[in-house]
């Protein structure tokens, strides 16, 4: 219940086009997006995401991956890896 209430202020914030949950197999388990573009989006942010913290990593293997940012001129993504799991965020760039 926690983490849906959590989901759900994300998801009330203006200029959120949508969220996703991708569990440690790579398969969404809860989107507010279509089908076609949440499986993209998983796709291809969990394989980003393995090897932006394989990064951190090499330069630091004491250090771990904790957020995402990734701003482009159409809209800016946040990614959150927690417990084997990515939330997925979309938006439209912050003024």
């Amino acid at each position: 219940a926690d983490a849906e209430e959590t989901l759900k202020r994300i998801e009330g914030h203006k200029g959120v086009i949508g969220t996703i949950i991708v569990n440690s197999e790579g398969l969404p388990i809860r989107t507010t997006l279509d089908n076609s573009t949440t499986s993209l989006y998983a796709r291809l942010l969990r394989s980003f995401t393995t090897l932006a913290r394989s990064a951190v990593r090499d330069v630091d293997p004491q250090n771990d991956l904790t957020f995402v940012r990734i701003r482009s001129k159409k809209q800016e993504i946040l990614v959150a890896p927690e417990n084997n799991f990515l939330l997925i965020v979309i938006q439209n760039p912050s003024e």
